[in-house]
């Protein structure tokens, strides 16, 4: 089996599919690796790494397209490069398959089987494949760097002779894998930290990183198998903004983490709030690509309003291109190992198999995800 890994064509995507270390584990699986020359350069990984990892490099893009078995990549493939592709082959990514129809279409009429890393079930088997939670591990990370970069006070409480300087306030709205993330992150920085999540059931997670939760009393609310919260109604979305509204006042820095997959999130943060925000003070949208949590946010813009920075710069992985390419590498390679036949040295998809039902879209001409299936009807 040839497993082919194209550069990136975004202009501000950095991430590599697959790294040095992971190429040599498929290689040694009995794997030819075929990878695009400089495909891991924005990343830190040189053609040579790969080189010496045993994958083969070439320049020809529409090659390694046309001949690979298996295809790797972060992003969706732009509309007009699935022609390329071998037909009956497997492609493995990010496709937004909510949002994507005519992508799946063609997928489906070039006869491939289009695997969406966002679909894989949240499993206990699955997690060492999960890219939605390794990436957005490192996104909390990352958004809370860039909010104390943008604040103009330091999040610790610090004392010296000039006087005591009171430690940074920030709340945290959306307690999943970002959330926690930033919370454990605002903490070690120093900051006071505040969270609330419509599931009152991580308040102890919460609690136990250090920070305060934010009791709001929206009556009956849950999570879904996977580990997601519930969609809220009308009613309890207005007690939850009523609830904020005085924290978010006093906060230095806000960060809304609330992204709900395959629809528009909630506006969680409305222009009066952000109004009664001091002047310098710090909002990051984790959502803004999506539709944003935030009224005013700007996708992959920072902007201001009324003296408030709301950044809303999406791709929040792609700003620690290196470490986060490691974990999507790591979860490709475990996908793969998963399903990989020693004996023909290729991947089987078993469709027996609840990983396997949840994240293949396409498969032989048809569309086969019962979930995005229905949506076309």
């Amino acid at each position: 089996m040839q497993i082919g890994v194209p550069r990136e064509l975004h202009p501000d995507e950095h991430r590599v599919a697959i790294i040095p270390a992971d190429a040599k584990k498929l290689v040694k699986a009995g794997a030819e690796v075929v990878v695009e020359a400089d495909v891991g350069v924005g990343s830190g990984f040189g053609s040579d790494d790969y080189g010496e990892a045993g994958a083969k490099i070439i320049n020809d893009r529409k090659e390694l397209l046309a001949q690979s078995d298996l295809i790797l990549r972060v992003r969706k493939p732009d509309l007009g490069e699935i022609e390329t592709l071998k037909k009956g082959c497997i492609h493995i990514s990010y496709l937004d398959p909510f949002n994507e129809s005519g992508l799946i279409e063609a997928f489906s009429r070039r006869e491939v089987s289009a695997i969406s890393m966002e679909m894989i079930p949240r499993t206990t088997r699955s997690q060492k494949m999960d890219a939605l939670s390794s990436q957005a591990n490192l996104a909390g990370y990352a958004m809370v760097l860039l909010a104390a970069a943008k604040l103009p006070r330091i999040f610790p409480m610090m004392m010296t002779p000039a006087g005591t300087l009171k430690p940074a306030n920030v709340f945290v709205i959306g307690v999943g894998v970002a959330g926690l993330q930033a919370i454990a992150t605002a903490k070690r920085l120093g900051a006071r930290v505040t969270a609330f999540d419509t599931r009152a059931v991580v308040a102890e997670q919460v609690q136990s990183l250090g920070a305060k939760f934010l009791d709001i009393d929206l009556g009956e609310t849950g999570e879904t198998k996977q580990g997601y919260a519930v969609q809220l109604t009308s009613e309890q979305l207005k007690k939850q903004k009523e609830g904020q509204k005085k924290q978010i006042a006093g906060s230095d820095v806000v960060i809304t983490t609330a992204q709900v997959f395959g629809r528009k999130p909630p506006v969680l943060v409305t222009g009066d709030m952000i109004d009664q925000m001091e002047p310098g003070s710090v909002i990051v949208d984790m959502a803004a690509e999506s539709g944003g949590n935030v009224e005013g946010s700007v996708p992959g813009e920072t902007v201001e309003v009324n003296g408030v920075k709301i950044i809303g710069d999406g791709n929040w992985p792609n700003l620690l291109a290196h470490d986060s390419s490691r974990m999507y590498s790591s979860n490709l390679s475990n996908f793969i190992e998963e399903f990989w036949n020693a004996d023909l040295k290729n991947m089987v998809l078993d469709f027996e198999d609840e990983i396997l039902q949840g994240c293949v879209i396409t498969h032989q001409g048809e569309i086969v995800n019962e979930t995005i299936k229905n949506l076309n009807k």
